[in-house]
């Protein structure tokens, strides 16, 4: 009788290992009138997928809901949407992580094709991008403000993508174990973002449809508290990833104010050899200083921020290929 001995080819055991296994993780706070549909509608285009539900506190019985529906549930104690991604990177392990919302808004039968064109095309992020946002009612405030983060976002950080804050998203596992999430709130899909830019990630883009949210479904979002806090992300990550553009356009307006205080001084010491006004001098040569420590802390810091990106670069990489990737 044969055996297989260590080491030898087993083509039952390779076809295994190159069947890569599938999450779906939805992310949830008081979706308890959707969930079991979006569940249901998961399970039916991935069937062999594994399907969780990580609540963050919800009061209406959504953990509840979705365990009866078959999902594995998990809590997150902490609130804000960027906690629950973090938890869901860091417990759940797969080799193709498929995340969206549990409110319906997203189609769940094109998840499969998302995963192939990440197979087919060798990326490591595949966003859905919501092809009629601007359809869906009540969210022209938010349309306007996607719009313009999204153009901001081109003009910080490079034109990978077209729609930021898509919470319909597929990642292989050397993505998700080697993103380093700060984010506590919404801004979790932007830091994805300038994440991949900055490490060279490998991404592509899929259109997909966007759907209403039921009556019955409350909406999370706050448009002028979840605008602020983007706006600081961006703030934030534009210090952390440009430091010598940040500080040196700090520097620069400085020099600028600088400028505008000292031209009737200089203006006045031309025409008499005299400084009047001597504290609005003293000011304008503070202002200068200021400024010139600020450009220089930012090439300073742009050197530290380049070590880092090869730094979290060496991290992505040293996650092996799945054998879909190979």
């Amino acid at each position: 009788m044969s055996r297989v001995t260590a080491g030898a080819f087993n083509p039952v055991q390779q076809q295994e290992a190159a069947v890569p296994r599938v999450a779906v993780t939805i992310p949830c706070y008081n979706e308890a009138s959707t969930i079991a549909s979006v569940i249901a509608a998961f399970r039916e285009a991935l069937p062999d997928a594994e399907i969780y539900v990580f609540d963050n506190n919800s009061t209406d019985g959504t953990a509840e809901v979705a365990r009866r529906a078959g999902a594995i549930v998990r809590n997150e104690i902490r609130q804000g949407k960027g906690y629950v991604v973090q938890r869901i990177f860091a417990d759940v392990e797969a080799d193709i992580y498929v995340m969206a919302d549990g409110d319906g808004t997203y189609d769940a039968s094109l998840s499969p094709t998302l995963i192939e064109l990440m197979k087919k095309n060798h990326v490591d992020m595949v966003v859905g991008t919501r092809a009629n946002v601007t359809q869906d009612a009540g969210r022209n405030g938010h349309a306007f403000g996607n719009r313009m983060f999204n153009m901001l976002f081109n003009a910080m950080f490079g034109r990978q993508f077209t729609d930021i804050f898509s919470g319909y998203r597929v990642f292989s596992r050397r993505f998700a174990k080697s993103f380093p999430a700060v984010s506590g709130g919404f801004e979790i899909e932007t830091e994805m973002s300038v994440h991949a830019c900055q490490i060279g990630v490998p991404t592509m883009e899929r259109p997909t449809p966007y759907g209403i949210r039921p009556e019955d479904s409350a909406s999370k979002l706050r448009t002028f508290r979840d605008g602020a806090r983007i706006l600081g992300m961006f703030v934030m990550l534009a210090k952390e990833t440009r430091p010598a553009a940040f500080f040196g356009a700090i520097g620069m307006l400085l020099a600028l104010a600088a400028l505008g205080l000292s031209a009737p001084l200089l203006l006045t010491y031309f025409e008499t050899g005299l400084v009047p006004r001597f504290p609005t001098a003293m000011l304008s040569m503070g202002l200068v200083m200021i400024g010139t420590v600020s450009a220089v802390c930012g090439l300073i810091l742009d050197s530290l921020a380049r070590a880092r990106v090869e730094a979290k670069r060496s991290v992505f990489l040293s996650y092996p290929l799945g054998q879909w990737q190979k």
